[in-house]
């Protein structure tokens, strides 16, 4: 007999041990039966009654519980956890007014697991499957091109390191002619140029969709793939202060790109020149079309790997002299002449003695709107006469600030134009700041305009420029991340936004009209 182990149990043995022997001992015996004896044995017999189905009821609910003990039903875990949902939806704790958080005070228990999905950023497109194209190479060391995009080439960290080595001979004016070599440098082996082998992975020019943003032609992309993403075969300094470099690049197919030798190029530039790749983006949501494509690209050619612009080099640009880094030589006060008499505009040709150039009048009412969004003076301004200068602004280290005293002699700089379009001009060195305060705009770089492109106005009108320009950046992943992400990003576009407000001011107080600029 086992001892019990219960204070309720204890109290039924200890009556049983009293009831049992005397009533036993009461029908067994020959004393006469009282009143008071039968009402305690009738007492006692009820009780016993009462254990015995007690008894029989504790060991059949026990043999239940015991058959369904091994499968855990759904609903006993709903009984324990009422307030906890099964079906995986968990929802954060709740937001007060003042920001703080409510920590409820549970258990936040997951029984089903959900597929992750990227993030949703306002502004870009909902991301879908990409689709992998098969590399098919027929020589070692490079990488066939299949499908409708370019395939990424993964240069490897070493091999980067040994393409320091490499140096091309020529100059840039001599680009084009067929006298490029490579100077190998020590620990280059010979042979086919296979120290970067390629290697399959995700694009840093990232869609996630079937199309890019509309005002991304299927050029652009590809471009801007090649820049992103191809293999360096060469490299060759060139000769400026900025210290860029020119890279020459493979995985082009024949004749689809502009070319700076046997192979297309981009020319890298310093990390402080990030800009650039801003207003690529700000050029092609504008409808200004005017820029080369730029991207961000993490190159062991700068110390520490940091991320630098590179842009596509372009052969058919028309030479440029070396002081102005211009097509066509022009001063300020010439500039405002030709602004005078409207050149080319309306398909009329300019008589000899008016001075026109061979660029359209539109090109300058162009120029001059994406070059104040931006504050880029070193096309318009070079003196920086319209604003107060830093101490690192190129005008003031190369001595050109006292120079505004006769501002109709001072030069333009970086005008350009392509040779086989003459009519159209091509934003080249398109550095810009978005530190300049706005009572320190240069309001000079919109002298002599009288109108503005309708397209570009429009966009800057509108509220989607916002959108337009996180949609068009969040493709450039180096770009994005080395901004700081969107945070960063965000900053750079309250500065465009203000800016743009305040050109929208300007045209409607001095009266510039706003027209259709599609010839």
């Amino acid at each position: 007999m086992t001892c019990p182990d219960k204070p309720g149990q204890l109290i039924n043995w200890f009556i049983c041990s009293l009831c049992v022997p005397r009533a036993r001992k009461l029908w067994s015996s020959r004393r006469p039966r009282t009143r008071r004896n039968l009402l305690l044995g009738t007492a006692c017999a009820i009780y016993l009654g009462f254990l015995v189905s007690q008894v029989g009821r504790a060991s059949i609910q026990h043999g239940q519980a015991a058959d369904k003990r091994p499968p855990r039903s759904r609903d006993s875990a709903e009984a324990s956890f009422p307030e906890i949902p099964l079906d995986g939806t968990l929802a954060p704790p709740e937001s007060q007014g003042n920001g703080t958080t409510l920590q409820p005070n549970v258990v936040y228990i997951t029984l089903r697991s959900k597929r992750s999905k990227p993030a949703n950023i306002r502004g870009t497109v909902k991301p879908k499957r990409r689709k992998k194209y098969a590399v098919a190479s027929g020589i070692p060391g490079q990488e066939a091109l299949v499908g409708p995009s370019f395939q990424t080439q993964d240069a490897a960290r070493a091999a980067d390191a040994e393409v320091l080595g490499y140096a091309q001979g020529g100059n840039l004016a001599k680009i084009g002619e067929p006298s490029w070599r490579l100077v190998r440098g020590p620990g280059v082996r010979a042979g086919v140029l296979d120290f970067q082998l390629p290697k399959a992975r995700e694009s840093n020019i990232r869609i996630y969709s079937e199309s890019a943003p509309s005002w991304l032609s299927r050029e652009d992309i590809r471009r801007m793939r090649l820049l992103a993403d191809g293999a360096v075969a060469g490299v060759q300094p060139v000769s400026s202060r900025s210290g860029a470099r020119l890279l020459v690049l493979e995985g082009s197919t024949a004749g689809s790109l502009p070319r700076c030798g046997p192979s297309p190029c981009g020319l890298l530039k310093q990390p402080l020149d990030m800009s650039e790749v801003f207003a690529f983006h700000l050029d092609r949501i504008l409808g200004l079309n005017r820029t080369l494509p730029s991207v961000s690209r993490k190159s062991e050619f700068i110390r520490d790997g940091s991320p630098c612009p590179i842009t596509l080099w372009d052969s058919s640009l028309s030479p440029a002299s070396n002081d102005t880094h211009s097509s066509v030589k022009l001063t300020w006060g010439t500039y405002q002449q030709l602004l005078k008499q409207k050149c080319w505009l309306n398909g009329r040709v300019p008589k000899p003695e008016w001075g026109c150039t061979e660029i359209h009048h539109h090109e300058w009412s162009k120029m001059a709107l994406f070059d104040f969004l931006l504050q880029i003076y070193n096309r318009l301004d070079t003196n920086c006469c319209g604003f107060r200068p830093r101490k690192e602004d190129a005008c003031v280290q190369n001595g050109l600030r006292p120079n505004c005293d006769d501002q109709n002699s001072a030069t333009l700089a970086h005008i350009i134009q392509r040779k086989h379009d003459p009519r159209h001009l091509v934003f080249i060195d398109n550095k810009g700041f978005f530190d300049r305060s706005e009572d320190n705009l240069n309001f000079k770089l919109l002298e002599g305009i009288k109108e503005f492109p309708e397209s570009a106005v429009s966009v800057l009108k509108s509220q989607h420029l916002r959108q337009k320009l996180l949609q068009s950046l969040f493709l450039d992943k180096v770009y994005w991340e080395s901004q700081g992400g969107r945070q960063g990003i965000e900053k750079l576009i309250d500065v465009i936004e203000q800016r743009a407000k305040i050109l929208i001011t300007y045209i409607n107080a001095h009266g510039v009209k706003v027209l259709p600029m599609n010839e």
